[in-house]
This record gives C-alpha cells, sequence and structure tokens, in this order.
C-alpha cells in the first residue's frame, strides 16, 4: 500500500498543487505541500518524507538550490523534478545535483504516478540490496552505500543517489555486459526522459573518480556496440 508513503509537494502554482495534492491523496499517499523553496527546506528538516516532487522555478531559493541542499541531509531522498524549462540542459543539471528523475510540464497525471511508483520501488531495492553489502572495496576505492561517501587514493567525495545506483548495478552484474538500454531499463525505470548520452555522462564521472586514469579505465570498461562492464581484474 502506499498509504505509509510521505510525500513533499513544492510548487508554487496553486492551481496545479491544489490538483496535484488531490490525485496523490486519491492514490493513497499522505501530501504535504510546500509554495516555495524556503519553505519547503523548512518542512524537510523537521519531518520525514519518502519522495520530494520539484518544480525548479520557485520563489526565494530554486529548485536546483533546493535539490543541492536536501541532497547534503538526505543523499538517498528519491528526488522527481518538475519542470516548465524541458531543455536537455536543465534535465542534465538536475540529474547531476542529484534528482533521480525529471519530468517536463505539461504532464499526464498517469505518467507521473508511474515514475513515483518507480521511483519508490528503486528506493526499496536499493535499501534492500544495500543492507547485504553496505560498504564495498574494489582497489583503493571504498564505498559506503548507505551514506554514499567513498575513499579513494587522493580523496574523499559523495556520490550523488544515481551515481550510487549505476555504481550499485555495475558491481552487482560484476564480469558481465551490461548495455545501455539495461541501465535506462532497471536504474532510471524506463525513464523515456533519459538519453544513452545520459549513462555514458554518469560512467565518465566513476571513471574520473575511481579509476587511476579514466583515459585507460581498469575496472569500468566500455564494450563497443554492447554497454559496459565492471571488473576489478
Amino acid at each position: 500500500m502506499t498509504g505509509e508513503n510521505k510525500i513533499l509537494l513544492v510548487e508554487d502554482e496553486e492551481t496545479l498543487a491544489v490538483g496535484l495534492e488531490f490525485n496523490l491523496t486519491e492514490e493513497g499517499y499522505t501530501v504535504t505541500w510546500a509554495k516555495d523553496g524556503k519553505v519547503a527546506l523548512e518542512i524537510f528538516n523537521s519531518q520525514e518524507f519518502d519522495l520530494i516532487i520539484l518544480d525548479i522555478m520557485l520563489p526565494y531559493i530554486n529548485g536546483f538550490e533546493v535539490a543541492k541542499r536536501v541532497r547534503k541531509k538526505s543523499p538517498q531522498m528519491p528526488i522527481l523534478i518538475l519542470s516548465a524549462r524541458s531543455g536537455v540542459e536543465d534535465r542534465v543539471k538536475g540529474l547531476e545535483l542529484g534528482a533521480d528523475d525529471y519530468l517536463p510540464k505539461p504532464f499526464h497525471l498517469q505518467e507521473l504516478l508511474l515514475r513515483i511508483k518507480g521511483m519508490l520501488k528503486r528506493k526499496m531495492w536499493y535499501k534492500d540490496a544495500t543492507s547485504v553489502q553496505p560498504v564495498y572495496s574494489f582497489g583503493d576505492n571504498k564505498i559506503n552505500f548507505e551514506n554514499l561517501e567513498c575513499k579513494t587514493k587522493d580523496s574523499h567525495l559523495r556520490l550523488t543517489q544515481q551515481e550510487a545506483m549505476v555504481l550499485k548495478y555495475l558491481i552487482d552484474n560484476k564480469g558481465k555486459i551490461v548495455s545501455r538500454k539495461e541501465l535506462i531499463e532497471n536504474v532510471w525505470h524506463m525513464n523515456p526522459e533519459i538519453e544513452t548520452r545520459t549513462v555514458d555522462n554518469f560512467i565518465v564521472r566513476l571513471r574520473k573518480y575511481f579509476e587511476t586514469d579514466p583515459s585507460d579505465p581498469v575496472y569500468f570498461k566500455s564494450i563497443r556496440g554492447a554497454g559496459y562492464m565492471f571488473n576489478e581484474e
């Protein structure tokens, strides 16, 4: 049941917010509505939520900054960005700041509901997958999948939730070729907004973090025409 799932809805367009709050409540979610970024952060810091629906164009503090601050406090919080700005740059920026999904306005209610279900399902997969092996090491790298903090040979860093999910999926399929399509379906839950280029960008970032020489990867290998493979050899 969805009744236990609490959603923070951050949207300044009142007509849209009231409609969303009604429809999400009808689906069994508990919804708290914030009209601007400042109030959203105050509510987020005082209550527990399972997912955040976040507009970008907000008064006081914009959605990108809200996502950034939420991620700092709660690295595993699912964030779905809604925006009338549907450009590729905004989509990529939102994902790189740690948003889990991006839905351009206008959108169909059923698509939004499917995205929410997919995100909550991924959250449970990630929680279950990491409870078995919360810390993983390879080479000079050590990853804590619970708080997303990593130690590499030369530095400390924190992954975004999406980076961690891509990494976890590759590790769980160590030695196997994983196609871009498989990553899109299993990590992004068949999100048509995600392009194969975005998947490639995530791999580039993982190489930059964990490879001694990102241009000659040892752990994250490209398999021409097929996808990627994680290997510790």
